[in-house]
């Protein structure tokens, strides 16, 4: 046993990341331990044993029936967003008109990528997006204090797509399709989450919020010390909304005051959450809470898909919307450059919710 004197973390993930097989090389390797870079410290896994416990009564993410909104019944499914995104800035959605097949297709397509012979798929494996694709494990590999049990594959998907031959071709077409419908349901999410903030439909598009996207396909392998690690660490989304599709093996949960509440998988429903942007934008009208996911202990491994919504116009400076600012309300935010703000998001390890406070009046 190495005596923690010798031991060097960033040696070790070094040797992890230059092997480019990724967590789930590990589990095909064998192992029955996870390695020491994948252990977190006590005060992360405090909290992660006693999840299975009832939350506060009531405490349950909705799951909002989105069909005929545009109907008369437009201003309920608009409160009922409004009202989520202020309690708990997160929701699932249902009868969005994207068929099931098609998300089932897309989860298949990501799966069928991660597993692949490794040296297949470390054609992709690489820190930077030079081709808009890329795969690896763990985005904060060198600042986190510990890695944590998941592979990732990213495309950048807007402004424009990367050239198609980069995009592994076992989930390229799966993965176009989805990209164009993520839109199509996004765009209207955001018309509904101006009107719960009385702003006018087209604010988020006009400021282009559907431009700048990126796809993150997760993979979480069977994790044979479920108990020492977890599979993403508690962070927020630093973007304005993000859409997630994920499968049926669950393992995200939200924070809501001191109790993690399960993000159960719901049979053809999409997970929204609001972004640390968003809040700002709204000046705290609505949430962008933390999150995570739990080191995956059963035999099938859990797949998750995220867009990532940001704006397209990057040298602008954002803050709370005029509309929303008032002498009973006034600015919680102070103005910034958003190449700032995503400068500072990912030069820092995946860990709590700090950037919506740094930009605090």
């Amino acid at each position: 046993m190495m005596s923690t004197d010798e031991y060097d973390r960033f040696e070790e993930a070094k040797k992890f990341d230059d092997s480019k097989i990724g967590v789930k090389g590990l589990v095909d390797a064998g192992l029955t331990s996870i390695p020491r870079i994948f252990i977190h410290p006590a005060d992360t896994l405090s909290d992660i044993k006693p999840v299975n416990r009832q939350p506060e009564a009531g405490t349950t993410i909705p799951t909002i029936d989105i069909s005929g909104v545009d109907s008369d019944r437009r201003s309920v499914i608009v409160e009922e967003i409004s009202f989520a995104c202020r309690e708990l800035g997160f929701f699932q959605i249902v009868n969005h008109g994207v068929h099931v097949e098609v998300m089932d297709e897309v989860i298949s397509g990501v799966k069928g990528f991660h597993e692949l012979p490794t040296e297949v798929k470390q054609r992709w494996y690489q820190r930077e997006t030079v081709t808009g694709v890329n795969f690896f494990s763990n985005v904060d590999l060198f600042k986190a204090r510990a890695a944590s049990w998941r592979d990732t594959l990213q495309i950048r998907l807007g402004p424009n797509l990367p050239e198609v031959e980069e995009i592994p071709e076992i989930c390229r077409n799966e993965v176009i399709e989805w990209s164009q419908l993520a839109v199509q349901v996004a765009e209207l999410l955001m018309e509904l989450l101006c009107e719960g903030l009385g702003l006018k439909s087209e604010t988020l598009k006009e400021m282009t919020c559907l431009e700048a996207r990126v796809m993150v396909g997760h993979y979480y392998p069977h994790c044979p010390q479920p108990d020492l690690t977890v599979g993403i660490t508690s962070h927020t989304d630093p973007g304005v909304l993000t859409l997630l599709l994920q499968d049926s093996v669950g393992g995200l949960q939200v924070k809501h005051g001191d109790e993690w509440v399960d993000v159960k998988p719901v049979p053809g429903a999409l997970v929204i959450n609001i972004g640390d942007i968003l809040q700002i934008m709204s000046n705290d009208e609505y949430r962008s809470v933390e999150h995570r996911v739990l080191a995956n202990p059963s035999r099938d491994p859990r797949v998750s898909i995220a867009i990532f919504f940001n704006p397209g116009k990057r040298d602008c400076a954002y803050g709370p919307f005029p509309d929303l600012i008032s002498a009973e309300k006034p600015a919680v935010y102070k103005q910034f450059m958003l190449m700032d703000f995503l400068k500072r998001f990912f030069s820092k390890e995946l860990d709590g919710k700090t950037l919506t406070n740094y930009y605090k009046l």
